[in-house]
């Protein structure tokens, strides 16, 4: 495993008890323990898209790194695609768990707009990380 590799897996690791955090968040939540009551289902939902994502995407970030090693590309256009695989996954779920409704039937807040930038870059990123295995430097 490339230094790179090893830095960019640790830091993904280090993020993982912010996601354990948010299940037991979801979970209080779900069993609508004292201070979820103000909780509206639009934000339930939301709070639990944000946590699915959470957790896959990282997983296939980590996965990712690993394959990255083998890449084709020069350094530069790998470090971009390392740094695409981690900030994704922070984007996707931080839109869904920021741009939740504060209210029933509200509009979201802007912080919504984040799910289609992380996507996008998750995206780029992944196609790449494919990419980077068949095309040469």
């Amino acid at each position: 495993m490339s230094d790179a590799a090893r830095w960019m897996i640790a830091l993904a690791f280090i993020s993982l008890p912010t996601i354990a955090f948010g299940g037991y968040f979801l979970l209080s939540i779900l069993r609508r323990q004292v201070g979820t009551d103000k909780v509206t289902a639009e934000q339930r939902d939301y709070f639990r898209a944000g946590h699915a994502h959470a957790g896959v995407l990282v997983t296939i970030a980590i996965i990712g790194q690993l394959i990255l090693d083998q890449s084709r590309f020069g350094e530069t256009l790998t470090w971009i695609l390392r740094f695409g695989l981690f900030l994704s996954p922070l984007l996707i779920s931080g839109g869904f768990f920021g741009g939740a409704p504060r209210k029933s039937g509200g509009p979201n807040t802007p912080l919504i707009k984040l799910v289609p930038a992380g996507a996008i870059i998750f995206g780029i990123s992944t196609v790449g990380v494919g990419l980077s295995l068949i095309v040469g430097s």
